[in-house]
């Protein structure tokens, strides 16, 4: 029989513990990951292309592609894109 393990303490032994260099390497990743999945499902939701939504917040289509790669993203150009798609930013503390 197996022995469950969590989530946090998974990530502790792949990742380092919170606060170290790899585990916050490894939270940008996903969280670019993760935006660039919103990003493409949204795009691909309203039948647009790439090249559309290039145009549309003035930027050339590789970058709409590396975006939705999961590359890093500054915030600017996510608010940008959000809109175009109709997305909403929320923010709020922890």
């Amino acid at each position: 029989m197996k022995k469950s393990i969590s989530a946090n303490r998974l990530l502790d032994e792949r990742f380092g513990e919170k606060g170290s260099k790899e585990r916050e390497q490894f939270r940008d990743q996903s969280f670019s990951y993760y935006f660039g999945e919103i990003i493409k499902n949204r795009r691909k939701e309203l039948q647009m292309s790439q090249e559309s939504l290039a145009e549309k917040v003035g930027k050339k289509r590789p970058y709409i592609s590396r975006i939705e790669n999961g590359e890093d993203i500054r915030i600017s150009n996510f608010a940008l894109i959000a809109n175009a798609l109709g997305l909403s930013i929320q923010i709020s503390s922890e």
